[in-house]
């Protein structure tokens, strides 16, 4: 249902890309958008910025950057933003109970800092969360305690961190723009990448093991694995990076870096054979596997959280299951590689734009809107 301007007007928090992309998704279906970010974001809607002055002074008090502060002092740095934050969902509690907001949204991770306040606004209130519900104690001790608020979860497998009787409104999978990539129905590597933070729960030695043992067993058409991210080295308290991705790189594994534009993940995914997700913990989505399904490219997934979800096994890539025994999944990994060249590529990017875009996301979160609005 389309709506004309001014009949709804709701408030997303968090600037982050998907905030961003609803946002104007929204206004393009007729809604009446308001954003409230610490700062200015490139959008179509009204946006609504923080007061950062008492900030930024305690920054140029030390001679720090907004970075340097999140280096050397990351308590200091959480206390100053969640202030901030907090200045945000007071402003928009307020125009809510003014008339001025239909529905407020609060889209983010850090949306504890508005559940008890969510008494205060006499408009309907919605979450969106977007990790596991029990990732963290600051989320799992507090959000039991509000179940009965509205909540969106982003995948089925993403519920099942919260209680039984959880007031869920919606389930509304995440979507990117089909314009954002481009489909390439003949890859030109032959390589399988993994795409994402390089951290121990995202199971990026299950992938190196993997492909190591494919390519013992299949010497006349081997893959090289290339690695794109973020690691940690020298974050305190993390070693993954330097004992047990760093020594193995080399030859059939390779370590490409972070990727930081568009056209570079288009490249990089779309001239893959395969997209690797071995995730050991829980996934609430995948960001990365949609995007490799619009680029036509398989995925190949251990069966984590909402992996089953997002990927069809046998038809856009293959799902794996996983095991106590590291070896045993390592093995299944293998074995599920020598499939790849069964998937078509073409039902890979149909099913993304049958599922996964943002106009499809978009309209669900109207239509969720405006369900609240007249509940």
């Amino acid at each position: 249902m389309f709506m004309h301007r001014d009949i709804l007007s709701q408030v997303i928090f968090s600037p982050g890309t998907l905030a961003l992309s609803l946002a104007d998704g929204l206004q393009q279906l007729g809604a009446d958008v308001t954003l409230f970010s610490p700062g200015p974001v490139d959008t179509t809607a009204a946006n609504i910025t923080a007061d950062l002055s008492y900030f930024e002074h305690e920054l140029a008090d030390r001679g720090d950057t907004y970075l340097d502060l999140l280096k050397k002092h990351p308590l200091t740095f959480i206390t100053l933003a969640r202030q901030v934050q907090a200045e945000l969902i007071a402003n928009a509690f307020a125009m809510a109970n003014r008339g001025e907001l239909d529905v407020v949204h609060v889209y983010t991770n850090e949306e504890d800092t508005a559940l008890p306040f969510t008494i205060l606004c006499s408009k309907p209130v919605v979450f969106t969360h977007h990790d596991p519900f029990n990732f963290l104690v600051k989320y799992k001790n507090v959000f039991p305690k509000y179940a009965q608020l509205n909540w969106i979860s982003i995948s089925m497998a993403q519920r099942r961190g919260m209680p039984a009787d959880t007031n869920w409104v919606a389930n509304i999978c995440h979507g990117l723009d089909p314009a954002a990539f481009t489909a390439s129905y003949k890859p030109k590597g032959q390589y399988l990448a993994y795409l994402g933070r390089i951290i121990e729960p995202k199971g990026v030695h299950l992938a190196i093991a993997a492909v190591k043992a494919y390519n013992a067993a299949h010497p006349d058409q081997t893959y090289t694995l290339k690695i794109a991210g973020k690691h940690y080295a020298g974050h305190r308290k993390d070693s993954y990076w330097a004992e047990q991705i760093e020594p193995r790189i080399g030859g059939d594994i390779e370590y490409v870096g972070f990727i930081n534009t568009a056209a570079a993940k288009q490249d990089f995914l779309g001239n893959a054979a395969a997209l690797l997700v071995p995730s050991t913990f829980e996934e609430p989505f995948g960001m990365v596997s949609i995007e490799a399904l619009a680029c036509g490219t398989p995925v190949v997934a251990l069966d984590s959280g909402a992996n089953s979800e997002v990927v069809k096994s046998g038809q856009t890539g293959l799902i794996v299951p996983k095991s106590d025994d590291p070896a045993q999944t390592v093995t299944a990994l293998s074995e599920a590689l020598a499939q790849i060249g069964n998937i078509d590529r073409q039902v890979c990017r149909a099913d993304f734009e049958a599922r996964f875009t943002l106009g499809r996301m978009t309209q669900g979160y109207l239509t969720t809107y405006e369900r609240l609005m007249h509940s």
